[in-house]
């Protein structure tokens, strides 16, 4: 399976963050990679390979998807981290479920552009930088969970907890109503407006991309009907057949060319700004899940307040005291929701930019091998026809 080197290289492009990094994990963030899967049935194993800190030896686990699900639930339950409520935690792809996927139409409903590639390549890259994500967060980094889950050899899914409190907020029936009330602080009100609106572009950008993809794979295979079509016109009976057959073979390896540049195009599309878009458009609903429940916690000290102006003297005092700490714990998610925005936006922009730079790079190594292709092709046919 390919190396991923590059990815590794877009998502860590915030350096400085490496070696406060490192010091909370046995291996290098930098190291991680997705060196193969197989597949078993519904159940997809990746081997997860990384380098041992300060030594050259490098360690090989192999995990589940039910293996990342706790991965991810260990990050929610953190109850000694100040302020977890406040943070962006790096959104892990939905769960591939191979037997489910048996239409391309279930396929991209379900994964989207980590549904295309061959051999589940686009799905590792997304895992592997989720992974990545985990690993370079200032504060994610540190938990232990993440340590166990990339050195020890046994699967830690045996040990899957319930649903945390994070994810059961995110989807409370009163949601919506929560959703849209008004902020008491005029940054995290115009947040939740950008957030709104880039999500819902991040999305439809997403799907137009997905779309120009899949029309290009169309191409490609109607190209390469085509092509062989051609062949069927091969004829020896005289010479007349015998010239216009030279022709059918001819603009066969031609359609055959246009066809190979469909596909390198599609791929590319895919493997660069697709998978940026992807990233991108799930960043942004997980950014939107953090936003949620700090206005969660924010109607929730409303609440208390409430409580509190209300109460008859004997409670007054206890009242108050629960009103205090309650404003220390939202004052407290609101300064670590600050700096995660300004990391997300930051990273943010550093990844899009990279993801761009490569899609244009490899855009322009096809354009050019093409151009080379099709300027051989047509100095053969005007050596054909000049026979």
């Amino acid at each position: 399976m390919k190396d991923y080197t590059k990815v590794g290289n877009l998502l860590n492009a915030r350096e400085m963050e490496g070696s406060s990094v490192e010091a909370s994990l046995s291996v290098s963030a930098s190291s991680i990679r997705i060196t193969d899967v197989t597949q078993d049935g519904d159940t997809l194993t990746f081997a997860i390979a990384s380098q041992k800190l300060n030594i050259s030896a490098g360690v090989c686990v192999f995990r589940t998807y039910e293996d990342f699900d706790w991965l991810q639930q260990s990050l929610f339950l953190q109850e000694n981290v100040p302020g977890i409520q406040g943070i962006i935690f790096p959104p892990l792809p939905p769960k591939a479920l191979p037997s489910q996927l048996n239409t391309q139409t279930k396929a991209l409903k379900q994964l989207g552009f980590l549904a295309l590639g061959q051999d589940w390549q686009s799905y590792c890259k997304a895992m592997e930088v989720y992974l990545q994500q985990v690993a370079t967060h200032p504060t994610l980094s540190k938990c232990k969970a993440l340590d166990s889950f990339l050195i020890n050899l046994e699967s830690p899914g045996k040990q899957r907890g319930k649903k945390g409190i994070l994810n059961r907020l995110s989807q409370a029936v009163e949601g919506m109503r929560k959703e849209s009330h008004k902020d008491v602080d005029d940054f995290f009100q115009d947040e939740r407006h950008k957030n709104t609106n880039l999500a819902t572009l991040s999305k439809v950008a997403t799907e137009k991309l997905l779309d120009v993809v899949m029309t290009e794979q169309k191409l490609a295979l109607a190209c390469g009907h085509f092509s062989t079509s051609l062949h069927l016109c091969v004829n020896q009976d005289d010479a007349v057949a015998v010239a216009f057959s030279k022709v059918c073979l001819k603009l066969s390896d031609v359609i055959e060319a246009v066809k190979r540049n469909f596909e390198k195009v599609a791929n590319n599309n895919l493997s660069t700004l697709g998978l940026g878009l992807d990233l991108e458009s799930r960043y942004q609903e997980a950014e939107k899940e953090m936003l949620f429940r700090r206005t969660c916690k924010l109607i929730e000290l409303e609440t208390v307040k409430r409580n509190a102006e209300k109460a008859k003297p004997p409670k007054r005092e206890v009242m108050e005291e629960i009103q205090k700490a309650s404003e220390k714990e939202f004052n407290l998610i609101s300064s670590v929701s600050k700096q995660e925005i300004e990391r997300f936006h930051n990273s943010r922009v550093l990844v899009l930019r990279n993801f761009l730079i490569e899609w244009c790079e490899q855009q322009l190594n096809t354009a050019k091998e093409c151009a080379e292709l099709y300027t051989q092709h047509l100095e053969a046919c005007r050596n054909l026809y000049s026979e």
